[in-house]
Formats: C-alpha cells, sequence, structure tokens
C-alpha cells in the first residue's frame, strides 16, 4: 500500500481513527483524479484548439459515466479558461421501454446548466428494421446524429462535444484495421460529414479507467442503454476488453498505441495517396526519414507486469 502524506496542520495519522483516516485518502485521491481529469481535458481543448472565445457548446449528455465526466469537467475548467464560452447540455430521448424520463432534468436543473431534452422515438425504428439479433447500434447512432446536428442548428451551438476517450480512440482504431481494413480512428475534432458542425472531443486525453472513477466519485445517475448495452456481444467491447488485458499485462502498451496516433510517418507507411512513391527518386542528401533497410529494430524490451508472467514480444 502506498503512503499517503499528512499535512502537519492535520491529525497525525496515529492519531487518527481507521474510518478517518480512509476517509482522507480517498478525498486525497479524489483531488488527485479531479486535477489530473482538468488537465488533460485542458490540454486536449489546447492542442486542438476546441473551444473558442464566444464558443457556445453542445454537450450531448446521454446519461452514461462518460458524457457525464464531460459535462462536469467543462463546467470546472469554464470557470477559470482564459475564454469566455457557454455550455448547453442536451439529452435525446429515444423513447426506449423503461427509460427513466425525470432523471437527467432533475440532475440537469440541480447543477444549474441549461438544458434541452429533445424528445423523439427512434427505439420503434430502429426495433422495426434491424432484425432480431443483429446489432442496433449502426442506425441508431445514424438517426441520433442527425437528430442532434438539427438540435445544434436550432440552439446556435457553434461546438458539439461528444464523451469519447482515449479508450474509445484506440478501440476505433483497432475496428478499422481488424474488419475495416483502415487505418482510421476517431479525431479529437472534426468538421461534421454534413460541413455544418464542429465536432469536439474533451475527452481525448482521458483514459476510461479515470471516467469510471470520477462517476462513482460524484456518483453520476447513470442510465444504461438498453438497445446497445443489452448486446453483450459486440465487436467494440471485445476489442476494449483486448485493450484492457493487454493494459494489465503490459503497462505503457496503451498509452504508447495511443500517442503513436500523434506521430505518423507517411513514407513508412504504403498509402500512396499520402506520400508520392511513384515519383521517388534517389537525391543523394541523407535524410533521418530515409529508409534504413539493414537496421535492426530496436524497441524497448516488454517488461512482465506480475511476478513470474512470460515476457511475450509481438
Amino acid at each position: 500500500m502506498s503512503a499517503v502524506w499528512i499535512d502537519p496542520s492535520e491529525p497525525t495519522a496515529p492519531s487518527m481513527n481507521g474510518a478517518a483516516a480512509a476517509r482522507l485518502k480517498i478525498e486525497r485521491e479524489s483531488h488527485k483524479l479531479e486535477k489530473r481529469l482538468c488537465r488533460e481535458v485542458g490540454r486536449a481543448i489546447t492542442d486542438f484548439h476546441m473551444i473558442e472565445e464566444g464558443d457556445k457548446v453542445m454537450v450531448c449528455v446521454s446519461g452514461g459515466k462518460d458524457s457525464y465526466a464531460l459535462l462536469d469537467i467543462l463546467l470546472k475548467l469554464r470557470a477559470r479558461a482564459p475564454v469566455r464560452f457557454d455550455l448547453v447540455a442536451v439529452n435525446l430521448d429515444q423513447k426506449q421501454p423503461g427509460f427513466p424520463e425525470d432523471v437527467l432534468p432533475t440532475y440537469l436543473k440541480n447543477l444549474g446548466v441549461p438544458f434541452h431534452i429533445e424528445e423523439q422515438d427512434t427505439y420503434s425504428i430502429v426495433k422495426r428494421v434491424v432484425p432480431e439479433g443483429k446489432t442496433t447500434c449502426g442506425l441508431c447512432s445514424r438517426l441520433r446524429r442527425g437528430i442532434l446536428y438539427r438540435v445544434a442548428d436550432e440552439l446556435g451551438a457553434t461546438k458539439v462535444a461528444l464523451g469519447h476517450h482515449r479508450d474509445d480512440i484506440l478501440q476505433t482504431l483497432l475496428l478499422n484495421m481488424f474488419f475495416g481494413a483502415k487505418l482510421k480512428s476517431m479525431p479529437p475534432k472534426l468538421v461534421s460529414d454534413d460541413g455544418r458542425h464542429v465536432v469536439i472531443r474533451p475527452l481525448a486525453y482521458v483514459a476510461e479507467k479515470d471516467t469510471a472513477r470520477w462517476a462513482r466519485h460524484r456518483a453520476f445517475p447513470i442510465i444504461p442503454c438498453t438497445l446497445c448495452g443489452s448486446q453483450e456481444n459486440l465487436q467494440r467491447k471485445q476489442v476494449g476488453e483486448m485493450l484492457r488485458d493487454w493494459e494489465k499485462r503490459f503497462p505503457g502498451r496503451v498509452e504508447n498505441m495511443f500517442t503513436a496516433l500523434q506521430n505518423i510517418v507517411p513514407s513508412h507507411l504504403l498509402d500512396a495517396s499520402l506520400h508520392d512513391f511513384r515519383n521517388l527518386k534517389a537525391t543523394g542528401v541523407a535524410s533521418e526519414d530515409g529508409d534504413r533497410a539493414f537496421d535492426h529494430e530496436d524497441f524497448p524490451a516488454a517488461q512482465p507486469s506480475l511476478p513470474g508472467l512470460q515476457v511475450v514480444t509481438i
């Protein structure tokens, strides 16, 4: 167990009972988590110039842990941001059976943030069109996207903020590689497919385990999705489990994968639309980016995360 630093002005560990010491440790860990979340979200906003002076940011709140965390952290950052911007929370009530209609309005009203609840029965459409047992996420997301873009227009939003985090981005990368034969992921900022909106993902640098911990700490009123949440064998879920297993067995591997997305070398891939292989000729000028066909690739050795774990190089 790691040691917990006790401020001299506070009771020392020996004089504290077990419950008080545990409570103090939880408070300090929660404070560290909050600082990390604010730092990583602020860094993503800065790196990708996500929010500008006078923006009205529409935060899509589904009732899941990630969108709750996104709204929560953006509210904290707005109070000390170098630019002035407004937030409006938007939820799409898709009329799933048993959806608790009062949960989000009550939460958002108590939070004191402007909000809009859009009611559209996409559930019936999805259940009617998609055969039983087939994945519903594709159609559901297309319907949801169109509705939310319309709402963004109606509310005068200049940015649409989604709660996708680092792990979502990596899952999308692997799904596209495994099943779509593309090197493509989920960008932190991009113009929408209708060309009329700028979509941002301020949680791009945030690990899912941190949004989960923050959701527990803040006791967000989580609303499960009865459409996609009930489909246990989704490819995305399987890829997510694989990433979590890698992170457990080989700490740092997932972070390296994410960093790799920010260190692209087109000349060392195979896409002729990104690098002019056809007209490539020797220049006689040495280059650090040139091919080193006979050099051994020197990668750091994999380290086992648990005693006795076999090191596997792939």
